[in-house]
């Protein structure tokens, strides 16, 4: 089959993420917070090491800085055995130029397949949140003897523009694929209402791989993407080209939800109610499992802190996620996502919101469906997401979902 020490993940994170904004102003989107404790990143990072795979190289470009200390500091893996995860930033290492596209940026790095002897290259993507034993779609990807594994799930009909659409033979080998089709693609057989995705996780033969990138490098009328130019390539040059189907998917603690569970957070009110999801008795994606750990950047802080209880002043969380080192002193929460060091004053109250690390609510504030990025302190008597013009006025996002962002670091008068 393969020995798990000859398999290279290869993670690119160098997305900009421009429909995430303002979260994404300052940092890239796999660098963006979520479920409190955890980054965009940690999630593919959790997949390979949980399933094994020990050797990953995560590629950067785009306003990295934060991704880069958030990787620094908490994925320190073994090096003494051989296991790492490396941090590769865009180094202008054939032409001078950043990454032009998702292939691209391989291609820029094809040094590091080059380097070891690897059986296999997995390219993922590092901004979906989601849970994946990669050794079941490995093993798929082998026994198909497949130039090129791609994992897909199914999707309602009518997102398909916002991703590359999958149509299979009955084998499961790719038959046609459209990166971002503008009219109605062809649908799941015996389901009208649903189509084939590309998830963006790839399984490569390592020399089919290069060769690939390699000519596709040399073409100069490609955007050297994988969606646009080297699967549509492989395609057409009669490569082995196989759909892994996630939704078979399985791993370790499984609950009847998680199955097939995958989201893209590829905007506010996406991103919003996939924090919001994580409060259900029964989420869909459980933080909590033992079987499959969630490993993240430890912070070293105190426990979360609940005081007052005084008549109306009472420190109270409801149906929420509160992360190390935050302080409800005498207000309430109520179906909130609290990062760590959040604090939040007297007689305040605070409604389906999410705030990010070093948060403040002043005495008297009234905030509700809103986003709070990090370091921002909300004087007292403020009141956010409950009028459009006003929050749009003070420089806020207001998104189409009527989710209100206060961007980091901002000075809220």
């Amino acid at each position: 089959m393969y020995h798990h020490d000859k398999v290279l993940a290869m993670i690119l994170a160098g997305g900009q993420g421009k429909r995430l904004y303002p979260l994404t102003k300052d940092r890239a989107k796999p660098a963006v917070p979520f479920g409190g404790r955890y980054r965009i990143i940690d999630f593919v990072l959790n997949n390979f090491v949980n399933s094994g795979f020990h050797k990953i190289k995560v590629l950067t470009q785009y306003k990295s800085d934060s991704l880069n200390k958030h990787i620094s500091r908490g994925w320190n893996l073994c090096s003494s055995i051989d296991q790492y995860v490396d941090l590769v930033p865009a180094q202008m290492r054939t032409d001078g130029n950043w990454y032009k596209g998702t292939a691209d940026a391989i291609f820029q790095n094809i040094n590091q397949i080059t380097d070891e002897s690897f059986s296999h290259v997995c390219v993922f993507g590092g901004d979906h949140i989601y849970k994946m034993d990669i050794r079941q779609m490995l093993n798929y990807h082998v026994e198909k003897d497949a130039d090129l594994t791609i994992s897909a799930i199914a999707i309602p009909i009518e997102q398909a523009g916002e991703y590359g659409i999958i149509e299979v033979d009955d084998n499961w080998r790719l038959v046609n694929f459209i990166e971002k089709p503008k009219t109605t693609p062809k649908h799941i057989p015996g389901n009208h209402n649903l189509c084939l995705a590309s998830m963006g996780n790839y399984i490569f033969k390592p020399n089919k791989l290069i060769e690939e990138l390699k000519k596709d490098a040399m073409d100069t009328t490609s955007g050297h993407d994988f969606g646009k130019n080297i699967i549509p390539n492989m395609l057409n040059n009669g490569s082995r080209v196989f759909i892994y189907n996630f939704s078979q998917n399985e791993f370790s603690g499984i609950t009847d939800a998680e199955k097939g569970y995958w989201k893209d957070v590829g905007n506010v009110d996406s991103y919003w109610q996939a924090n919001m999801d994580l409060l259900a008795y029964s989420p869909e994606l459980n933080l909590y499992s033992p079987d499959w750990p969630l490993r993240t950047y430890n912070y070293n802080l105190p426990p979360a802190k609940f005081i007052w209880d005084e008549e109306e002043r009472v420190g109270i969380a409801k149906n929420s996620l509160v992360s190390d080192g935050c302080i409800i002193s005498g207000g309430i929460i109520s179906g909130c996502v609290l990062s760590p060091n959040v604090r939040i004053n007297s007689y305040s109250s605070v409604c389906d919101s999410i705030l990010m690390e070093n948060v403040t609510i002043g005495r008297h504030s009234q905030i509700n469906r809103a986003i709070i990025d990090k370091n921002v302190e909300i004087p007292p008597y403020t009141e956010i997401g409950f009028n459009k013009e006003d929050d749009l006025k003070r420089g806020f996002y207001v998104s189409t979902g009527g989710i209100t962002v206060v961007p980091k670091g901002a000075i809220v008068d």
